[in-house]
């Protein structure tokens, strides 16, 4: 990771005063449409319902309070960060969608305190967004999508359970075969050592393929530390217990070393790996630069009028906070990648939601900042998503490197084109600003269902 977390002095005060400014317009919007609600009985309902949306349109322009996971402090050289981000507190895109479906004033996160219920994107709006709800009911049965973190999360298959269960999803657990953790070594008793800000991860990760791919077995390695070789030993070893879906939810700065981590960990023909493209904004990172994997980047997801229901731009909150792209200074590009201006990998391939004002619902309880349910946005959330949606597309071909499939599909309606948003500045306007085709933020675009991830 390469600059300032957002829990930094400077970065919590401009939150709270946007949470502020927000929070003062919704209550003028409130007290002044409050009054025309109830001008006749006849046309109560009707105002009501438009002072919520109101309220909502107003509320989503605004920033949600977010702070990294214990997990994304900026690593010393040779080890990763998570690329997760928790919120805190704000209004998110899913409690305005709910509070203008039942015409209510939208409720707002409260820092640091559990939730009795999700205040983030679940399956059935994620299945929708990306139109994989028939493939999720029906595909990903014999499936395995492996999860790659640092560290062990004590209370890991609990909270899964209690996610699945919430969500009315069938059980996945040690006891039917569907879940399983080990160490790096493949132990299931000699794990590594607990770590809460990795938990909130894992978390994460974990039900984001719950999500995706409910029918899938899940199987999560922890490394024993955040370094590149032991995440990487836990990325072979995935491989080894037969996982052919990998995601890989961290990174840190690009080194010279890179190319040999390639070869020594992430290449595998017939395994698809996903790796997320970062939380700070334009700037390459590693393993998303490695060319044998699929990286992901990050947008904002919102309900839109649209024949598909929703729309997508690229996530970025400000110059240091945003989905990750960019042209690596390593990593030879690979023979499917045909954009001209970057002579080697290009970062993204493909992306999903990322924004933590429009992010994901997630279930922890161990630690610091497990608090019960909370949303999560971040790169850490697209890169399983991805992962999940190779696993309802099928196995890959034995000797293909599932990074080239999206690029097959490029330019079709199996991917939905992002088109608006930069996140940052760069001296070749694709590399951080989306583009009718391919971009760098955004790679192809987003999945609209399982057609662009298979060979």
């Amino acid at each position: 990771m390469r600059t300032t977390t957002p829990d930094t002095p400077h970065i919590r005060g401009r939150w709270r005063r946007a949470g502020s400014a927000v929070a003062a317009t919704a209550a003028l919007l409130v007290a002044g449409l409050g009054t025309a609600a109830h001008a006749t009985a006849a046309t109560a309902t009707t105002a009501h319902e438009v002072s919520a949306k109101a309220v909502a349109a107003q509320v989503a322009k605004a920033h949600v309070q977010y702070e990294k996971a214990g997990c994304g402090a900026t690593p010393k050289k040779g080890f990763a960060a998570c690329d997760a981000l928790r919120v805190t507190g704000g209004t998110t895109a899913f409690m305005e969608k709910q509070a203008a479906l039942k015409g209510v004033t939208p409720k707002t996160v409260k820092p640091n305190a559990a939730s009795d219920s999700p205040t983030g994107y679940g399956p059935s709006d994620l299945q929708s967004a990306y139109g994989l709800t028939s493939a999720a009911s029906s595909n990903g049965a014999g499936e395995t999508v492996a999860i790659v973190d640092a560290y062990d999360d004590p209370n890991a298959e609990e909270d899964l359970a209690t996610y699945r269960s919430y969500y009315g999803l069938s059980d996945c657990t040690t006891d039917n075969g569907c879940f399983k953790k080990v160490s790096q070594t493949g132990s299931t008793t000699s794990l590594p050592s607990a770590d809460s800000g990795w938990a909130g991860e894992e978390s994460l990760d974990l039900d984001m393929v719950s999500a995706t791919c409910p029918n899938c077995n899940i199987l999560l390695v922890e490394a024993k530390s955040a370094s590149d070789a032991n995440l990487g030993t836990a990325v072979n070893e995935a491989v080894k217990l037969g996982a052919k879906f990998v995601s890989n939810s961290y990174g840190g700065a690009e080194s010279s070393s890179d190319t040999s981590y390639d070869t020594s960990y992430y290449k595998h023909a017939g395994v698809a790996i996903t790796a997320s493209a970062g939380d700070e904004g334009y700037g390459a990172e590693y393993p998303a630069g490695s060319r044998y994997v699929t990286a992901v980047g990050g947008t904002a997801l919102k309900t839109s009028s649209t024949s598909r229901g929703w729309t997508e731009s690229i996530w970025k909150t400000s110059s240091t906070e945003g989905t990750g792209s960019g042209c690596s200074a390593y990593d030879a590009k690979p023979t499917w990648q045909t954009d001209t201006t970057c002579t080697k990998r290009m970062i993204a391939d493909v992306s999903a939601v990322a924004d933590p004002a429009t992010g994901v619902s997630v279930y922890d309880s161990y630690g610091a900042d497990g608090t019960g349910w909370n949303t999560y946005g971040g790169t850490s959330a697209s890169s399983p998503i991805i992962a999940s949606v190779y696993a309802l597309a099928g196995t890959p071909g034995s000797s293909d490197y599932p990074a080239q499939y999206p690029y097959a599909a490029a330019g079709t309606s199996a991917l939905n084109d992002v088109t608006s948003g930069s996140n940052g500045s760069c001296s070749t306007s694709y590399f951080c600003t989306a583009k009718s085709g391919y971009d760098g933020p955004t790679g192809w675009g987003t999945p609209e269902g399982t057609d662009a991830f298979t060979g």
